[in-house]
């Protein structure tokens, strides 16, 4: 259940990192609340987990999902470009989280 509960937490860390960048600087309210809320089930659903799993690989694991589904977010929406390093590195990150939850 902590590894589930784990993934959700990164994909919040997603939402509250683009919410962020939509608030302005907290100058639009509907994205500045939304960051509020993601960020709160982010590191609540982040601390859950740690109770069971260890800390360093808990955290790696939520802001490589956090960061990923960031990135992708940013090429689909045309914010960002698409290219064959990101998506090779992308692939790289989520190749890491996934021999951490292997040796784990």
């Amino acid at each position: 259940m902590s590894w589930i509960v784990l993934v959700v937490s990164g994909m919040f860390e997603a939402v509250w990192a683009i919410a962020l960048s939509r608030s302005e600087g907290f100058t639009r309210l509907a994205p500045s609340v939304v960051f509020g809320v993601a960020l709160v089930i982010s590191m609540g659903g982040l601390a859950w987990a740690m109770r069971e799993l260890p800390v360093g690989t808990s955290y790696a694991v939520w802001v490589a999902i956090g960061a990923v589904i960031t990135v992708v977010y940013s090429m689909a929406t045309g914010q960002e470009a698409l290219t064959a390093l990101k998506v090779l590195f992308l692939a790289m990150i989520v190749g890491g989280v996934i021999g951490l939850k292997l040796v784990h």
